[in-house]
């Protein structure tokens, strides 16, 4: 085991996908809690394809696919952060229409344009696809998504809970929607490169739904999402890289089974519980 992981970071590609996926992970992990609660976690699904679209008019144009994803992404979470707000679009409506427009615009340019772009690596992730530069501004995103959920952690706080409350007391909920949106979309651009489009909203559930197995305080959720989603991470990449399969779908899957052995433990100790009270 040990020679295995000496080997693998002599490489310094993975060494730059390790670092990049851990911060990804992180930043997923602590606002799945958020978008799970508020059930909202298919918006990481949604702008993931927003995300695919991106990339590929970037590639049709010849450009650099992050600096245009960045604010494509950004400008998609608060769209659908107000057609969830018409009464008459609600959230996953407005999921649905975002993400299948972007993704058949996506296929439709790669299409018309005859670029020959690998539809894999943007789809599923490519670790070789993380370059250096690339590495610096996931990096930079990451930070700056946890630093503004811990300053703003009361307020996504109240938010996540009583939306209503929060708003009859004075908070100004929409504000903090929209900075809940603004992380999400930020933490989708940093993920793609590891991820890929089609797998970076897993980060953002599995963790999340683990640790509401086991743990009923909100901090302590956040708090248990955010190691399940290193370690899974950590386990997944190791996995790839002993296995040969794709990084992206080997985390995805030890998230999986984590999450199932965490649920089979709720089951576990609701049965035990309710014997105790038998008894």
């Amino acid at each position: 085991m040990i020679e295995m992981l000496a080997e693998m970071f002599s490489y310094n590609f993975i060494i730059r996908a390790f670092i990049v996926g851990l911060l990804v992970s992180l930043c997923a992990s602590l606002l799945g809690v958020t978008l799970v609660l508020k059930r909202y976690s298919m918006i990481g699904d949604g702008l993931s394809h927003v995300g695919f679209g991106a990339l590929a008019i970037a590639a049709s144009l010849n450009l650099a696919p992050l600096e245009v994803a960045v604010p494509v992404i950004i400008i998609a979470a608060f769209l659908l952060l107000r057609l969830s707000e018409n009464s008459k679009i609600n959230g996953d409506a407005a999921i649905a229409i975002i993400s299948s427009t972007s993704l058949a615009i996506g296929v439709v340019c790669v299409s018309v344009s005859g670029v020959n772009t690998d539809l894999n690596s943007y789809l599923f992730g490519s670790i070789l696809a993380t370059t250096n530069a690339d590495a610096i501004m996931c990096a930079v995103l990451a930070l700056v998504v946890i630093v503004v959920f811990v300053i703003f952690y009361n307020k996504i706080f109240a938010v996540t809970f009583d939306e209503s409350f929060s708003k009859a007391t004075g908070l100004k909920t929409g504000a903090y929607n929209t900075v809940i949106a603004l992380l999400t979309a930020l933490t989708i651009v940093i993920g793609m490169r590891i991820m890929g489009t089609l797998l970076i909203s897993a980060l953002i559930i599995f963790p999340a739904l683990s640790s509401m197995r086991v743990c009923k305080k909100f901090k302590l959720v956040i708090l248990c999402s955010g190691l399940l989603s290193i370690c899974c991470f950590f386990v997944g990449m190791c996995a790839s890289y002993s296995l040969d399969t794709p990084t992206g779908a080997s985390v995805v899957i030890v998230n999986a089974v984590v999450f199932l052995i965490f649920w089979l433990i709720e089951i576990v100790r609701t049965k035990f519980s309710k014997v105790n009270r038998i008894d």
